[in-house]
């Protein structure tokens, strides 16, 4: 049997005509490409193709479809999946992106997960990503990618691209198409990313020259009667940030129930960007109330949003603690000394 197609374009809705003349059957149009062919986008070229492979990056399966129109779902956003490094999301409108003006078509769009962090560093991620939809019948799938191979660029001002006329409602619905069957349906993603682009990472190391020492006392009182894990002193300041001192009477970790906890803690750790750090060197002391046998560690620490605190899990054990003579514990008080000097800091760029 002959087949002759002709194909051209409808001008002004880039949509491709197919033209089929069979010998003996005279003409037919091909209605489904001509409809699937459509463009979200009068300047987009949208290719579509059919593979037996299944997407290798997310599938998104639906049941009772037909109930998302029922419940008022207008727009269904998938959970997050790994592509190329990267957190992604499939956004569908089943009905149709009506904030987009969409009508008689499903909307599905890629959107990049952590915006937060493309404000945050600055920077934009290329991908190159199709679209699967699973013919049930045939087993195979059609595939919805941009025609050119053009790569998207995601950045904090757009993180979203995709199809606003993935398919025709129509064409969907049409069982004899298979992509909706027992109103069920299978969807997919695969996204490559080409390129990544940022202001780029560095870091800013301040050495703060004559650097002062700054003192904090603090006093505990009834310390018999304490029985929360921890205590913690009044916020002082040390190099414009702020600073407490943290003991445990019972111990903590390697020193629970043995020992007495001490730890010098940041407490606006939470300010610093990303990756950024202080440099102090500290003394915690135990003051001696009746002859000035102090107890005393000193130790240097770089402190961050991860490294908070530093200090000694076994400051000093209980019984010397308790013992009258170490002088530690007076009229069931105690007094507890921190000296924080900040050497540097280190800000990322």
């Amino acid at each position: 049997m002959k087949r002759l197609v002709l194909a051209c374009r409808r001008k002004g809705l880039g949509a491709a005509w197919r033209l089929e003349l069979e010998q003996g059957f005279g003409l037919v149009w091909d209605w489904a490409m001509l409809q699937l062919n459509v463009s979200s986008s009068s300047s987009d070229q949208v290719a579509r193709s059919i593979s037996e492979a299944a997407p290798r990056h997310y599938i998104l399966k639906i049941m009772s479809f037909s109930s998302l129109a029922k419940t008022g779902i207008e727009k269904y956003e998938s959970e997050e999946f790994d592509a190329g490094g990267y957190k992604w999301k499939l956004v569908l409108f089943p009905q149709g992106n009506k904030s987009r003006n969409v009508k008689e078509h499903l909307s599905l769009y890629l959107v990049f997960a952590d915006v937060a962090s493309l404000i945050r560093l600055e920077s934009e991620v290329h991908a190159v990503f199709r679209f699967f939809l699973l013919d049930q019948t045939k087993d195979n799938y059609l595939i919805v990618h941009d025609a050119t191979g053009k790569d998207r660029r995601f950045h904090g001002s757009k993180h979203l691209w995709g199809f606003d006329q993935l398919i025709p409602i129509r064409t969907f619905n049409d069982v004899g198409n298979g992509y909706l069957l027992d109103d069920s349906c299978v969807f997919g993603a695969e996204v490559f990313v080409t390129k990544e682009m940022s202001s780029g990472k560095g870091e800013c190391l301040s050495m703060i020259k004559d650097a002062v020492s700054s003192k904090h006392v603090w006093k505990i009182e009834k310390f018999a009667t304490l029985d929360s894990e921890y205590q913690e002193s009044q916020q002082f300041s040390a190099a414009n940030h702020k600073w407490t001192i943290q003991l445990f009477p019972k111990g903590r970790r390697h020193g629970s129930g043995t020992h007495i906890s001490i730890y010098l803690a940041l407490v606006d750790s939470d300010t610093l960007k990303d990756g950024s750090k202080i440099f102090a060197e500290f003394t915690l002391r135990m003051k001696d109330q009746q002859q000035s046998r102090h107890i005393a560690g000193k130790v240097s620490h770089w402190f961050s949003e991860s490294s908070k605190e530093s200090g000694w899990e076994k400051f000093v054990s209980s019984a010397y603690f308790y013992h009258t003579s170490s002088g530690c514990l007076v009229n069931d008080t105690c007094t507890v000394e921190a000296e924080v000097t900040v050497h540097a800091v280190a800000n990322t760029l």
